[in-house]
């Protein structure tokens, strides 16, 4: 192999090695939610600090729109079970970050995590 050659390749394992510690730099301290703002036509519903949720539990939620089982554990939030048809909602799996929702537009349901404090 010549010089040229050896450069061009020790050049692009220090872009690999950048990259790859630029984004378990921002992996780690990324954008981390810690609140759970469930909505419900467009109205808060309810709001969940998931810091604070030490044991697992579920949550029904029971509209004129519609029937949402919402499964809390700590850090995570997800829908379990709804009466909707197409079930979306319950295959978006589960969401522990900010910047992902969960949405039943059937049910005018959404579900997201917002970093922060909870307002009184």
């Amino acid at each position: 192999m010549n010089m040229k050659m050896k450069k061009w390749i020790a050049i692009f394992a220090a872009i690999f090695l950048v990259c790859i510690g630029a984004f378990a730099l921002l992996r780690h301290f990324g954008m981390q939610g810690t609140v759970a703002v469930i909505r419900v036509d467009g109205e808060v519903y309810e709001k969940i600090n998931l810091d604070t949720v030490t044991v697992a539990y579920d949550m029904e939620i029971r509209t004129e729109f519609g029937y949402n089982k919402i499964h809390i554990e700590p850090g995570s939030i997800s829908v379990t079970d709804a009466d909707c048809r197409d079930h979306i909602c319950i295959r978006q799996g589960t969401v522990a970050e900010a910047g992902v929702p969960i949405v039943c537009l059937p049910h005018r349901l959404t579900i997201e995590i917002e970093g922060g404090y909870i307002d009184a």
